[in-house]
């Protein structure tokens, strides 16, 4: 497969001369931009994925009854806060 070209962009000076002051030794812009390209397009997949990740699990979570209430959430970690402060003073009165 032949390769392609990205379209050119137009900068301010200024931010082609922060790209060009971070450049590795070696490394031209032409491969910076190209593996910039690359790691955002593989980051907006993960992105992606991640929220449908997490629409099927909200969907799944209200076809299930939907968990706990608010209520009963905060209570368990009232209990855990309650817990942990008493052990804390179990510990300190030793």
């Amino acid at each position: 497969m032949r390769s392609a070209t990205f379209p050119p962009i137009r900068v301010e000076p200024e931010v082609r001369a922060e790209v060009e002051a971070v450049l590795r030794d070696g490394e031209t812009l032409t491969q910076f931009i190209e593996e910039a390209v690359v790691a955002a397009a593989a980051w907006r997949r993960v992105q992606s994925e991640f929220v449908t990740r997490g629409e099927a699990a909200i969907e799944r979570w209200k076809q299930e009854g939907g968990g706990q209430g608010v209520d009963e959430v905060m209570a368990d970690l009232q209990a855990r806060l309650d817990d942990a402060k008493r052990r804390a003073a179990q510990r300190a009165g030793r």
